[in-house]
Formats: C-alpha cells, sequence, structure tokens
C-alpha cells in the first residue's frame, strides 16, 4: 500500500493496519519530508486522542490530511504513532 501526492511517495508499506477502512501505515514507513505537526486534535471514543499533519508540497497544503494517535487507548495500542491519511490522498496497493 502506497499513498502518493504529486508524484511523491508520502508513506509505503505492506504492513498497514486497517481500522474502519483506513490504512494505518507504520511510523517509518511514512516520508515526514512533507508533513508539518498540526495543532489539531480531535478524540474517538475507543482510540483516544489523536494528533494530524497537515502536508506541504510546493506551494500546495492540504491541512490536517494525515492523523496519528500518540497514545492510544488500549484497545488501539496496536496503532500507536502509525499514520493515517485521509481518502483524498490517493491510496493505491
Amino acid at each position: 500500500m502506497r499513498v502518493v501526492r504529486d508524484d511523491l511517495i508520502l508513506a509505503e508499506s505492506n504492513d498497514t493496519i486497517v481500522i474502519e477502512g483506513n490504512h494505518y501505515f507504520p511510523p517509518d514507513a511514512v516520508n515526514r519530508d512533507y508533513l508539518r505537526k498540526s495543532d489539531t486534535h480531535t478524540t474517538c471514543p475507543w482510540k483516544g486522542r489523536a494528533s494530524y499533519y497537515t502536508i506541504f508540497i510546493g506551494d500546495k497544503v492540504e491541512t490536517d490530511a494525515a492523523w496519528y494517535y500518540p497514545e492510544p487507548k488500549e484497545d488501539a495500542k496496536q496503532i500507536k504513532d502509525y499514520v493515517a491519511f485521509y481518502k483524498g490522498v490517493e491510496e493505491s496497493s
């Protein structure tokens, strides 16, 4: 599975974890050169508090287009620091 934006690979792995239809990429499979931490946070009742990244590629900005759980609840501990991307970012296998 890979996430591609403007011909750049943002993430690539054969070991994603799929939860609620979203592929969560292992931390070392994500190209952070184009990601900047956001101040945005949301809370999922069973996964916990999510943190977000904004994608910057040249002049293009996609605010809060990726998210991760730095301290997930027990039921979601397998996705600690894994990164998921919104569907607007192309995913291909």
